[in-house]
């Protein structure tokens, strides 16, 4: 299962911090350790001597294990914002996120209100099988209550997952029930996907949606961009949203698909020369003629950047979207010899221009930098590409001559605000409680029959979220306690609509058995600002490939 955010930029902004720093960029542990410094010694001897003390004499018992973990934390926090240290208990959650697999009951939740909501059981996992359905609220497992203010994502996974074949029992309340249901749910092997979304728009435009670079990336988008070629595309929308990064060699290699010859993809710098290498294509790709639009926003960082970074600085991609992240470190994973883990800061990587995008922090400044995409958002920058100010000194060019900038993130060529005409106080309390999804699921469940006889061609264009289903919405949302207020429902009723015929889409025709969720996406780009300014580009991305473009001007 995967702790999941409620999808809007406005409802998840407090959150996508911690989501784009436990991303990043990584590189395999090489060979760590060597001679110690005598200030290292020094060191050691001093921390031993004072522990040692605390351990024997200090008037009460203290727990000398997290005074260690306590002191690291706070040690590294003297170095970069992304040199973290991971305790035991927190790794296998912390690399959730790059794996391919997991052991588990297959949900994606949320905890809102000291209660664990079900979001969506994965279609076909155990816990749909089992019968858990969206909205549901897990109180117990295994007998045990599961709620309060100290719930926290790592209790919910150390409960939940276990080894496949292995039972779990869990409680909860559905609101349809009058009583409590428990379910016993047999654990088994999780697949995570990389790709969310690929299909052809028309018939002769693909795109793709990747949400990380992980251990199957690549794997998965190279087969996903092999299925669109032979279904006839020329040109391509890549989309980088909200993908924090992950594995560098993903992200290169994803690279090369799109770039001939040997060009640089990306170059990295650090203390010794062993962290030093120059990364160039060098292998024939599946696309490396045809327009390209790459999308990024504020959530992109690291590996997605690198991308972005090596396709914009070699012209061969047209970046469309908002400023990102602007995180510009490599880090290696350090095992420890109790089952820990330090990601260590060991290089800074370069764009093929030389620009370094890693944006400004000082080295006790961790809380200031995790505040930095909400300072942006206050500052205006996401709705005026004018409010975002770049250092005249970090100038660099591509390989065209176009001016580009460094020190804060790749900023896209063509600049598109984000859409928050439709956001209301309202439409969040129905999003935070769920009430959205729960609606489009209990509708689908009423009219499955009838629903899946559509093909998805006749569910798009003729199907419309009625009146009198927004009404039940509504009255769905009442039940919840949220008061309607007539004024914001106005403002945010279109949007609804089309969450709803959304999620009914996902739902009815379950794509993503392969790991897909098309139909979903496709409905819900219908009002996407920055999905629909990217299809209108594909004439300039074809004139920055053919070298017709010199400049770009993308106010």
């Amino acid at each position: 299962m995967r702790p999941v955010d409620n999808s809007k930029f406005y409802v998840r902004l407090p959150l996508l911090l911690a989501i784009t720093l436990a991303g990043g960029v990584f590189i395999g542990a090489t060979m760590f350790g060597g001679r110690t410094s005598s200030s290292v010694t020094k060191g050691v001897t001093k921390f031993r001597e004072i522990l040692n003390y605390v351990d024997k004499d200090y008037v009460d018992t203290v727990n000398t294990e997290d005074l260690v973990d306590y002191s690291i934390e706070k040690m590294l926090e003297k170095l970069d914002p992304h040199t973290t240290y991971i305790p035991s208990k927190d790794l296998e959650m912390a690399r959730t996120q790059l794996e391919s697999d997991f052991d588990g009951i297959g949900i994606e939740f949320n905890i809102f209100k000291d209660t664990v909501y079900v979001i969506a059981p994965f279609n076909g996992g155990p816990a749909e099988t089992a019968g858990l359905r969206a909205g549901d609220k897990i109180v117990s497992v295994n007998g045990q209550p599961m709620v309060g203010t100290d719930l926290e994502n790592s209790s919910v996974f150390t409960k939940l997952r276990g080894p496949r074949g292995t039972k779990v029992r869990v409680g909860v309340i559905r609101k349809a029930a009058k009583d409590p249901l428990e379910f016993t749910i047999t654990r088994n092997r999780i697949p995570q996907y990389s790709i969310d979304a690929a299909y052809m728009v028309d018939n002769t435009t693909g795109y793709i949606k990747v949400n990380r670079f992980a251990s199957n990336t690549y794997d998965e988008f190279k087969k996903s961009l092999s299925q669109l070629k032979r279904q006839g595309m020329q040109q391509l929308v890549l989309d980088l949203r909200g993908n924090p990064g992950g594995y560098m060699d993903r992200a290169t290699n994803m690279a090369d698909e799109f770039l001939s010859g040997d060009k640089l993809i990306v170059y990295t710098d650090g203390k010794e020369a062993r962290y030093d290498q120059k990364i160039k294509a060098f292998q024939p790709g599946i696309f490396e003629k045809g327009a390209l639009v790459v999308l990024i926003d504020e959530g992109s960082a690291s590996a997605s950047e690198i991308v972005a970074g090596a396709l914009q600085d070699n012209d061969r991609a047209l970046i469309v979207g908002r400023r990102s992240f602007g995180k510009g470190l490599v880090q290696a994973p350090i095992p420890l010899d109790d089952g820990s883990e330090l990601r260590l800061t060991i290089s800074r990587y370069y764009t093929p221009s030389g620009r370094s995008i890693q944006k400004p922090y000082t080295h006790d400044g961790k809380e200031d930098y995790g505040k930095d995409v909400m300072k942006r958002y206050e500052h205006g920058e996401f709705f005026n590409a004018d409010s975002i100010k770049f250092d005249p000194k970090l100038k660099y060019y591509t390989s065209k001559r176009r001016l580009v900038y460094g020190g804060g993130g790749i900023m896209p060529d063509y600049f598109v605000p984000l859409d928050t005409t439709h956001r209301t106080k309202y439409l969040d309390e129905l999003i935070s409680d769920n009430v959205i999804r729960e609606y489009a699921f209990n509708y689908w469940a009423e009219h499955r029959k009838e629903l899946e006889k559509l093909s998805f061609n006749d569910f798009r264009t003729k199907f419309t979220v009625s009146e009198g289903m927004m009404q039940e919405l509504v009255a769905l949302g009442s039940r919840a306690g949220i008061k309607t207020d007539a004024q914001e429902l106005g403002r945010s009723k279109d949007y609804i609509r089309n969450q709803v015929k959304a999620l009914l889409a996902k739902s009815i025709f379950q794509s993503s058995k392969q790991g897909y969720n098309n139909e979903f996406y496709q409905i819900s780009y219908e009002r996407d600002p920055v999905y629909q300014r990217a299809l209108q580009l594909f004439a300039k991305a074809s004139d920055l490939e053919a070298g017709r473009l010199a400049t770009v001007n993308g106010k």
